[in-house]
This record gives C-alpha cells, structure tokens and sequence, in this order.
C-alpha cells in the first residue's frame, strides 16, 4: 500500500498531476477543435472548502482497528473517475454523498466481520480496488434504505501469496495494483502481463469483479482466461473454487463472480495463469486510404490464426488526434512478441495480408524492436496513457470527452460504427448547439468480430455539464444497443450502464441472479444498484 495520496478529484497521485506543457498542448488543441480563443477554468475543488456530513452509524470496537472517517479518505471514495463523476465533483462541489467510513480489511476475518456489521445494520457496503470506475461502480448508492455505508478498500491485501514456477500461476491476493503486482512477480521471471490504462490504478479484483481487458489485442485480452480458481466471501459465507486448469464438472463458479462488481460478494485472492516475460518483439505501423478495406485487412489477420499482441486499427480522425498520423490514413498499430521464439514469420505473414487490402508501411521500421514506443506508435501510447490525467482539466474548461465499447460481429461491423458515429454526433449538435467528434479504433479482435472503441469530443456549457454529458452518453449508449452490439467490452456497469444492459439480459437469466443475489447477500448491502436492484 502507498504511503502516496491519491487526487480525491482526478486521476492518480497528488504528486504527479498534468504538466503544464500538457496543459498547453491540451488548451491549443481543443482550440482548434472548437474554434475557442481562450478557456476560463473553473478552478479544481479544495479539500479546505468542503464540508462533509458527520458519519451516520459507528462501527462496533472490534472494527476500529481498520475503518476510518478521515475526511480525505472519504472525498477520494465518493467518486469513481468518470465524466459524469468529475463534473459533479468540480463544477457541483457535489459531496453530500460520501461514505460514512472507509474499511481497509487486512485478510478475510476483517472482511467478514465487515460483511456481518453491514448486513445486521443495514448499512450499505461498496467494494473498492483502484478507484479507477467511469461507470459509476463504486459510488455509495444515494438510496434512504440503508442506514449508511462503508466502502471496503482492499489494497492491504496486496501480496502474491504463492507461486508455482512448473505450472506458470500464482496465488495473489485480490487488492494488489497492477506496479506491485508485477514488482512481486519479477523475481521469478514470470509475469500477468495485463496491462489496461488504468493499470497503475486498479486492482487484481477490480479486474476480475468487472471482467476488465488488458492491452493484448488477441488470445489474453480478457482476465476470464487468466482466473484459474477465487476465494470470495459473502455475507452468507466463502466460496472457494478448485484450482484446475479446466473442469467439465457443470457451471463453473468462478463465472458466477467474474463480472459481478461486488455485488454478490468480495473478492479476496485469485489463482492467475501467468506467463514467461517476452524476450522477442516485432512491431510496425501500417498505413491504408481506405477504411473499409483496412477493416478487412485486420479481419483477415485475426481469422488467420496469428494473435498479434496488438493490433489496434486507428481511424484518421482518431491517429490525428493522437499524432499517430496524418489524417490522411487509417493506421493500424502492429506488434507481435513473445517469450519462445522470433515473429518474424508471423509478422512477414500479417503484413502479405494487410497488402492484399492497400496497406503500406515503411520496411526500415521493422529492424527496430522498440518501434512500439517512438514514432506513430509511441505517440499514440503517450496520449493513451496521460490521457485520464488531463481529464479533470478538459472537464473544468467545459470539454467532455469520453469513450464508449462495444463488441460486434464482422459482417455487422460497417454499419454499426455508422449508426454509433452518426447518432453521437447528432447528440453533440442538439444537446451543445455545436458540432463535435466522434472517433473509433479497435481495441480487440476476435476471429468473429472486432471490440470497437468510440471515442468523442464536446464542448459544453460548465453550468449544465452533468445534464449535457449525460444526454450524449445516452444517446450514444442507446445507439449501440439498437445496433445489435454490446453495453461494453470492457469498462463494465456499475450503475450507470443499468439502462442498458437490462436491455441486452435475458429477462430469465436476470431472474437467476436476483435469485444468486438472495442467496448469497440476503439483506442486499453488496453494491447496490449494480447488476440488479436492491
């Protein structure tokens, strides 16, 4: 656990905020973009000026040891980090909802214990990892039945437990973050290697609880494959699944908690398949004039059995954007890599493909392992990871931006990113009286289909932000449903894509887990408001 305070605000530490050379590259940009002379910032909240309700219920003596009411503590567990959560937080100062106290358990008892408070008390009890949700999935729920809420913060129990070398896994503890996670494995030469963008700032349980993505663009995208057995306990008891690497022995109860978002039940430790750090990289961009048939060029590779490491397919207006290009071309980012053998072939094979659908790339690039990390590559990883640090920044000048996934067939493809694209910009104009964009790159490729990732730009009116950001985020949400894709590939619920995912549920299979939400939480204190209602 980091003796480092975190932005109760923002993104990240205190210590490690936008710079302001960002700042300024940030400000012309969206100049630009808008047409605007000059931004008036609203000025970021200080912790000095807030005034905090006193904590509703106490914990009993035997808890006292690990809750606290400390009041920055409490503003940094009010929020997640999405648009909708920021706005609230600096252009409402809105924090009439704080948890009433913050647990950080040290092994199961102290959960437990925590669990059997909540349930006799009535006291709402929130899950926490990283903190790192933009969908509203570890917000305290603003719902009179619960007396208060307590929100359980799990990074004390953040240590690789056990490691089996012969079969590539680890036992680890479920609030380690991502850094640490990896620190810890070094020493054995093997690692996760899951890495998201909020990877610095998110937790191994997140991970699991939301059925997270890494960066891996094929074959370890999603941590489902990586979970070989969990311990989590409920207020109804521990379930702890077998460690195999399969098992046909009906439903698997694993699945039953990936995805959960706690609200089923916390969890606690995770074996992990883990593998042997990459010592070979081939990596490349590739360039086309036309996006329908780079579409097809990216299909193709993902239906011929290669599994690039990436393989991130990005419209001009998107490799603009993140000066990954011109705007001239789609650029598709390319890296295979691995820890046996060189990709030489591989890459020689996917670059033949790419040719027969118009793509050009530039030969002298492939010499250079480390291409991924300099030119229109590493530029577009550089905006990638600092983008969340300048998030807090674009929302106090009034500009939103946000990104929305989804999962889709091929053959569905063309017409869905049209539809999404055509009704979010719609949004922007009637909603802002002012015309945006709206991006789209893939994040995730499978041999049927592709995880498209939508990304848009709008300036708003400061005063209606919240209301504004979450007409577009609506409009564009409903977009994608009608389309026949997904809520999300990877960004989860929480609450605020409810609407929507009990549109896509079978009404049956939402029964079901109302049914496993009684059994395993009877008085309903886990998360409430996710997946089902209280």
């Amino acid at each position: 656990m980091s003796d480092r305070r975190r932005s109760f605000y923002g993104w990240g530490y205190e210590d490690d905020q936008a710079s302001d050379d960002e700042l300024r590259w940030f400000e012309k940009t969206w100049s630009n973009l808008f047409g605007v002379d000059r931004f008036e910032p609203m000025p970021m909240p200080r912790e000095s000026e807030i005034e905090l309700r006193a904590p509703r219920v106490q914990p009993p003596a035997s808890l006292q040891a690990f809750v606290t009411s400390d009041k920055h503590e409490r503003l940094f567990h009010s929020y997640g980090r999405s648009v909708h959560d920021l706005a609230r937080m600096i252009h409402r100062r809105d924090f009439s909802n704080p948890p009433d106290w913050v647990a950080y358990p040290r092994d199961e008892s102290e959960v437990r214990a925590l669990l059997d408070w909540c349930s006799a008390g009535d006291i709402a009890a929130i899950p926490f990892g990283g903190g790192s949700s933009v969908v509203g999935g570890v917000n305290p729920p603003g719902d009179d039945r619960y007396r208060g809420s307590v929100t359980i913060d799990m990074s004390r129990m953040d240590r690789v437990l056990e490691v089996d070398p012969v079969s590539q896994a680890a036992r680890i503890q479920a609030g380690v973050l991502g850094p640490s996670l990896e620190q810890q494995l070094k020493p054995t030469g093997l690692t996760l290697r899951f890495f998201l963008q909020a990877w610095e700032f998110s937790s191994l349980g997140g991970w699991i609880a939301t059925r997270a993505a890494g960066h891996y663009a094929t074959v370890y995208s999603q941590i489902d494959d990586h979970v070989e057995s969990l311990r989590v306990v409920t207020p109804s008891g521990t379930v702890a699944s077998r460690r195999l690497p399969t098992s046909g022995a009906g439903p698997n109860p694993d699945r039953l908690f990936l995805g959960s978002e706690g609200a089923l039940g916390i969890i606690t430790e995770a074996w992990v398949r883990l593998h042997r750090r990459p010592k070979f990289r081939k990596s490349t961009t590739v360039r086309f004039d036309d996006y329908a048939r780079a579409v097809d060029a990216v299909r193709a590779i993902s239906q011929a059995g290669l599994y690039p490491a990436n393989a991130r397919l990005l419209e001009r207006g998107e490799a603009a954007f993140t000066e990954a290009g011109d705007g001239r071309h789609e650029v598709l980012i390319l890296t295979f890599e691995g820890a046996d053998h060189p990709f030489d072939a591989w890459m020689q094979r996917a670059l033949e493909l790419c040719a027969d659908h118009g793509g050009q790339w530039d030969p002298e690039a492939l010499a250079d392992s480390e291409s991924q990390r300099s030119g229109a590559a590493g530029n577009w990883r550089d905006k990638f990871l600092r983008g969340p640090f300048l998030r807090p920044h674009a929302i106090a000048r009034g500009v939103m931006r946000d990104t929305i996934e989804s999962c889709i067939t091929w053959d569905r493809y063309l017409d869905f990113q049209a539809r999404v694209k055509a009704q979010t910009l719609r949004a922007i104009r009637e909603v802002t009286g002012r015309d945006g964009t709206c991006t789209v790159r893939f994040t995730h490729l499978y041999p049927d289909g592709p995880a498209p990732y939508f990304t848009w730009h709008a300036l708003g009116d400061k005063s209606k932000l919240v209301e504004q950001f979450w007409a577009i985020k609506s409009a564009a949400s409903q977009a994608m449903i009608d389309a026949g894709g997904t809520i999300t590939h990877h960004h989860a619920l929480g609450r605020d894509h409810r609407t929507w995912y009990d549109q896509e549920r079978p009404p049956l299979f939402a029964d079901t887990l109302r049914a496993a939400k009684r059994v395993l939480d009877p008085r309903s204190v886990l998360n409430p408001g996710v997946l089902i209602d209280p």
